[in-house]
């Protein structure tokens, strides 16, 4: 049972990144008293990149045991593993260096120097994801695992792209249309760089909370069509649901076509 979104509504990019840094240390904070480990999905973009940035300056992050957080990400482009524009060397510089994150629970996709194309790393990814839900379930034999293929994604944080694309999931392509499978090659991103690998759909939505965070008035009729229930094959964020959660955290900028009777007033002032 997926759950139905909620919106927290901040003055600027800046308070933003702020905001989503904040809930991400507390979630982390409360999985870890709850479970000892947590698991997150990072995003790329640049509100993803500032929020992680947000979350290595807050004082507050010292709470964390990084050391006890595995770190997956959502998409990759298929570019070679030291390229700038990949999503982990960003995060990396961004945040995960900067605080004692075990190297052995960083997942990353392979990249274009390790395997032949984009198809061969997503499948590879699928099988990371298979071994980590394998020794999960090793570990705590009553765990309940959503899907088998996968770990428990305790937070799953995606961008939106003006065109309502969350990950390297793309309107109306390929991509957005797998079933079955717990990844996907890409071959043609509308964007560059072409090649990518991302988390299909239905990955995405066994995360315990998905959050997705959104700056700029560019996204507006993006979130605007997401949020009034929209297809996902056309608006693919309007398919993004956690099972606990689904938390869209934007700035006013984007907010402009939201649908008014989504706006909790109450998240509205959170952050």
């Amino acid at each position: 049972m997926s759950a139905e979104p909620k919106v927290s509504i901040h003055p600027s990019q800046t308070s933003l990144a702020a905001a989503v840094a904040a809930r991400l240390i507390t979630r982390l904070v409360d999985v870890q008293s709850d479970r000892g480990t947590a698991t997150v999905v990072l995003t790329g973009g640049s509100i993803g990149t500032a929020a992680l940035r947000a979350v290595a300056e807050s004082p507050a992050h010292t709470a964390v045991d990084w050391s006890n957080v595995h770190v997956w990400w959502g998409d990759e482009r298929f570019l070679a593993a030291d390229d700038p524009k990949r999503n982990a060397v960003q995060a990396r510089a961004a945040l995960l260096d900067k605080v004692g994150v075990d190297p052995a629970k960083v997942h990353e996709f392979g990249a274009s120097d390790a395997f032949d194309d984009e198809d061969a790393a997503a499948a590879d990814y699928a099988v990371q994801l298979a071994a980590a839900a394998r020794a999960e379930l090793d570990a705590d034999p009553d765990a309940v695992q959503t899907d088998p293929r996968l770990p428990r994604f305790d937070v799953l944080l995606l961008g939106v792209g003006p065109d309502a694309h969350i990950a390297s999931l793309f309107p109306e392509m390929a991509g957005i249309r797998t079933k079955g499978s717990t990844t996907v090659g890409v071959a043609d991103a509308p964007k560059p760089p072409p090649k990518r690998g991302s988390l299909t759909l239905e990955t995405i939505n066994t995360a315990q909370e998905v959050w997705l965070s959104v700056s700029g008035s560019d996204k507006a009729g993006a979130v605007g069509l997401a949020l009034a229930g929209a297809g996902h094959v056309q608006v693919p964020a309007a398919g993004a649901r956690g099972l606990r959660k689904t938390l869209w955290l934007i700035d006013q900028d984007a907010a402009q076509k939201l649908p008014g009777r989504l706006i909790d007033h109450d998240e509205e002032q959170a952050g």
